[in-house]
């Protein structure tokens, strides 16, 4: 996984976790990197430092942002949760099999890297999702 800075086409700043270069590449390619701001797919990287540790000691993560706690909202209000069915559930999806519909859930890093490579477009929430208890 690799954390790249964004920018969007209006200017805001943010940032958001990716499987590889390669993975943001095509989610760019397919328009499915959003502004958390305003929504636009007009986004690329900004130049960063990589972040390297200098101690043995691994530092405790940040709090989450405002904008990614309404990032985190935004998506559990408007979206499905499906579980560990994602993978199989966004296939079926792409392939018109199920009614298109925002979802969310968890997938292994196997699955997720072969839906990539499918061309379906998918991408990796930068926080936890709140599993729903149907």
């Amino acid at each position: 996984m690799i954390k790249f800075h964004l920018k969007c086409d209006q200017d805001h700043q943010f940032e958001s976790w990716f499987q590889s270069g390669a993975a943001f590449d095509k989610l760019v390619a397919a328009k499915m990197v959003n502004c958390t701001a305003c929504g636009s797919t007009g986004v690329s990287k900004m130049i960063m430092a990589p972040a390297i540790s200098t101690s043995n000691s691994i530092a405790a993560p940040k709090q989450a942002d405002p904008d990614l706690s309404a990032l985190k909202r935004k998506v559990e209000a408007h979206s499905e949760y499906v579980g560990g069915n994602f993978a199989a559930e966004a296939r079926e999806i792409h392939e018109g099999t199920k009614p298109e519909r925002s979802i969310y859930g968890e997938a292994n890093l196997h699955e997720a890297k072969k839906l990539v490579d499918d061309g379906i477009p998918v991408m990796p929430l930068p926080f936890i999702p709140r599993k729903k208890v149907n």
